[in-house]
């Protein structure tokens, strides 16, 4: 059960529609290494770790993933509001536009729908939290990517926001792996 509280997590603040820059964004809204996949596959695994701090850290991180989402979803849809059908098009968002509007829609930056096919969960929790690091690495690189490809202030601030906590992130499942490990080694699973 969660609690919902009203406001973003961090501040959007975008200081200019950008088109191009929306498009990019979907690559953390509905791409393999987006910040839904990381939520799926987080709130997933949770059940097969062995440990309560395990399973806490799975449901914590994976809520925050989902409010990472929101906020990748409000610059995407701020970036695209008021863009004309013809705007979208020039910058080959058309297709995206005749399915979708301007409505926020999990797909990649090339405008490949999410699939549950991009998230991982083996029920081998050792196996599991390193793909969870390896997504934590892919998604900090992705945001580097994507504040590189910005001008814009307030979105680059947000971003490097979303990108600091993916480092946390990997520092935090980290820990769980030496904790599961240690679980495993005193039950002799190892």
């Amino acid at each position: 059960m969660w609690i919902y509280e009203k406001k973003l997590e961090y501040p959007v603040k975008v200081y200019k529609a950008d088109l191009r820059m929306a498009k990019y964004l979907m690559a953390q809204y509905g791409g393999p290494d987006s910040e839904l996949s990381a939520a799926v596959r987080y709130l997933t695994q949770r059940y097969t770790m062995p440990t309560n701090k395990a399973k806490g850290l799975l449901t914590d991180i994976g809520t925050e993933e989902l409010a990472h989402w929101e906020i990748v979803g409000t610059m995407i849809y701020r970036l695209m509001k008021g863009a004309t059908p013809e705007q979208l098009r020039r910058e080959d968002l058309g297709a995206y536009f005749a399915e979708h509007d301007r409505a926020v829609y999990p797909v990649d930056a090339s405008g490949v729908p999410w699939t549950a096919a991009y998230i991982q969960a083996t029920g081998d929790p050792v196996t599991d939290l390193h793909e969870n690091m390896a997504a934590e690495q892919k998604a900090r690189t992705t945001y580097e990517h994507l504040i590189r490809l910005t001008d814009d202030p307030g979105v680059k601030d947000t971003l490097r926001f979303l990108r600091e906590r993916e480092v946390v992130h990997f520092q935090r499942f980290g820990e769980a792996l030496v904790d599961v490990q240690e679980e495993l080694t005193r039950k002799k699973v190892f």
